[in-house]
């Protein structure tokens, strides 16, 4: 009796086993499907902007709309590249975002780690009034930063675009005081007791097991300081020293924008980001896996 038994379950085993295989490939399979047709979403209005980069002034305002070009029109970007001073703007660029991301990363996890690692009295109170300045509306304080601005003689400077990066930033702060909230206390206790300072704790134990973190806030503000386009445009009044966001709008005229030359232009503003998070994509994402974690 036992032996047919055996064998009917020897045989079904097999059958769950492809079963759920099965079940697992199907699962996985719709899953992807999705993300690709929400990454095609996504890639579809980049994709219009290097086709219509590269074709005429007619195909552009075609009727019915031509997606593909007859000709591919590569001369646009050479001509947007002559056009305007490419070169001096990318430098002005790049130095703006840089001087950014040095700014905030001296800042944002000095005042994360005060306010996730040393106990004083107030400082769940300064947490909430400095998250609260998140919510404060950007038009609330142009007008009155520009007159302070303007009273100490730093419009058409680079001052105003990268000063209030050292004194920190609200929502890179919050990201990092909630890393450095994860990593047990027992580290620095350890550390206190063996005489360590504050400091020397801050730099030589906390920073090193939040690399990832650090990075993560590093290139949001080199992104943010990037395609900042509004802060240049207030307080950047020499054509020479500005940014290639507000550089882009020479294309626009007044009676006419010349649309092939523009759409190069701006993709060639897009193209170094797009290479920049190609190559730290992982450390990028781990950064911000382990942030919401902690």
């Amino acid at each position: 009796m036992s032996g047919p038994s055996t064998a009917t379950g020897s045989l079904k085993t097999p059958g769950r086993k492809r079963s759920k295989a099965a079940k697992r490939i199907a699962r996985s399979f719709g899953k992807h499907l999705v993300l690709s047709l929400a990454g095609v979403f996504f890639l579809g209005p980049f994709a219009y902007l290097l086709l219509t980069s590269v074709k005429s002034i007619d195909e552009i305002f075609a009727v019915p709309f031509v997606w593909w070009p007859k000709k591919f029109y590569w001369e646009n970007y050479s001509n947007a590249v002559k056009a305007i001073p490419f070169l001096r703007y990318t430098l002005n660029t790049l130095f703006v975002s840089l001087m950014c991301v040095l700014g905030e990363l001296i800042a944002a996890p000095l005042t994360a780690y005060g306010l996730a690692r040393i106990p004083f009295k107030g400082r769940n109170v300064l947490f909430m009034v400095m998250m609260g300045t998140i919510m404060l509306p950007a038009q609330s304080t142009m007008v009155p930063l520009y007159v302070l601005y303007n009273k100490l003689n730093l419009v058409n400077t680079y001052w105003p675009l990268i000063l209030p990066a050292f004194f920190g930033a609200a929502y890179y702060i919050f990201l990092l005081r909630q890393f450095f909230m994860g990593i047990p206390q027992e580290i620095t206790e350890s550390a206190k007791m063996d005489g360590a300072s504050e400091f020397r704790i801050y730099w030589q134990m906390i920073l090193p097991l939040s690399i990832p973190a650090v990075f993560t806030v590093g290139l949001l503000v080199f992104l943010n300081s990037w395609k900042d386009y509004q802060m240049p445009l207030i307080y950047l009044n020499d054509p020479i020293k500005w940014t290639l966001s507000v550089g882009l709008k020479a294309f626009i005229g007044e009676y006419n924008v010349e649309w092939g030359m523009l759409m190069a232009a701006s993709a060639l503003f897009a193209f170094p980001i797009i290479i920049l998070y190609f190559f730290v994509q992982k450390v990028f994402i781990q950064g911000i896996t382990m942030t919401g974690s902690k």
